[in-house]
């Protein structure tokens, strides 16, 4: 069952990467809970902060997909589908994947990506 479209909070409304992400994310995974968190705000004019207001992320996603598979295993589908978002266009990126019978404390916390896809 595919997840609910992204619903602004309280701020702006998803950008175009947010939007491009959960898109993405929708199609490989079909999740059953996808948030995509713009981080971005909390790290204005740091390192990495290239001004889009989409540089920083946090993503929490629950799929099938993921039952049977290490952190390591999740974090490395999440890159794969986000192509070349992570380290290429995002700056950081925290992913928190897991299975419906888990909990997401049972995810072993976050993963952070940003680095170049693993093969």
């Amino acid at each position: 069952m595919p997840s609910p479209p992204l619903t602004p909070g309280p701020g702006p409304a998803p950008g175009p990467l947010a939007r491009e992400m959960e898109s993405l994310l929708t199609r490989a995974f079909a999740p059953i809970r996808l948030e995509v968190i713009n981080d971005s705000a909390r790290h204005h004019g740091h390192s990495g902060d290239d001004g889009s207001g989409e540089s920083h992320f946090t993503l929490v996603i629950e799929s099938e997909a993921f039952a049977g598979t290490s952190r390591l295993q999740r974090q490395r589908m999440v890159n794969r589908a986000l192509g070349d978002i992570p380290g290429t266009r995002v700056h950081a990126l925290a992913i928190r994947a897991f299975a419906p019978a888990e909990s997401p404390a049972d995810s072993g916390g976050e993963t952070t990506g940003g680095g170049p896809n693993p093969a």
